[in-house]
């Protein structure tokens, strides 16, 4: 997350390459995919995810750092193979029904974990993209700190819903605790991860903050398309699917309306 400007703008693979998210990719891809009969499939995108975005960082980025959570990638998805191709069938279905929540509190445990130890996860990925100058500023480390826990409370809402839909539902499918919730968690992750650095860089400066309408603007949006996937696959909550519809794009517009620029306010005085 870029904290502030580096002085040598990164190529567009090495800039993905820096942001945590991208080391995320191969959990949330599992999390995701993983149920009753896609545990290999699962596993196995995963690993080939996590051994890819390896090999690309030391090959495109031959000066970066061995990052934790790329480490526990490939440790993780590949220990997870072996298992699974060891396992008895009793053992496998165990898997294919809860290694979605055990991926998901990995996940939870590496977040809080690094911040206990004082090295949030996403801080060697931001130290790649700023000057070393920044790298001990308390803002730099306040902004790491927050961002890291966002993303812990994420995968432990997302492991607290696939659980729900596992242990209480029975139902590793179901469209709420399996799919929606998971999703909205992560989706609202990532938003802040790409919003609160702004908002970090606008109040150093004393200028004004991007407001919460910003950060809400694509959740909003995601209430459409969750709706028509309530309408098509829980036709007993076909209410609940129209109100979503209705709602999101009411938010969406409101929302929308008060991040554009209002024509008819003065423009501020010319710079320079």
């Amino acid at each position: 997350m870029r904290t502030e400007a580096h002085g040598t703008a990164p190529g567009p693979v090495s800039g993905i390459l820096e942001n945590p998210v991208v080391g995320m990719a191969p959990w949330i891809i599992f999390s995701l995919l993983v149920g009753p009969g896609r545990f290999e499939i699962a596993v196995g995108i995963a690993l080939a995810s996590a051994v890819a975005l390896v090999v690309l960082g030391r090959v495109v980025h031959r000066g970066s750092s061995w990052k934790l959570l790329e480490v526990a990638d490939v440790v993780f998805f590949a220990a997870m193979a072996v298992v699974g191709a060891l396992a008895s069938a009793g053992t496998l279905r165990w898997l294919e029904t809860y290694a979605g929540e055990v991926a998901n509190l990995t996940l939870t445990v590496i977040a809080f974990g690094s911040m206990a130890v004082g090295m949030p996860f996403t801080l060697q990925y931001a130290r790649e993209q700023v000057d070393p100058s920044l790298w001990h500023s308390p803002a730099f480390l306040r902004t790491n700190y927050v961002i890291t826990g966002v993303w812990g409370l994420a995968f432990l809402v997302a492991a607290l819903a696939g659980a729900y839909g596992d242990l209480v539902l029975h139902n590793p499918n179901n469209i709420w605790t399996g799919w929606i919730i998971q999703i909205l968690a992560i989706v609202a992750a990532l938003r802040f991860t790409a919003w609160y650095p702004g908002v970090v860089r606008a109040r150093a400066r004393g200028e004004a903050a991007p407001g919460g309408a910003s950060l809400l603007l694509p959740l909003a949006g995601l209430l459409v398309p969750i709706g028509i996937a309530v309408l098509v696959f829980d036709g007993g909550l076909w209410w609940l699917g129209v109100a979503l519809i209705v709602v999101g794009g009411l938010l969406t517009k409101a929302l929308r309306a008060r991040t554009e620029p209002d024509p008819a306010r003065p423009a501020g005085p010319p710079l320079g």
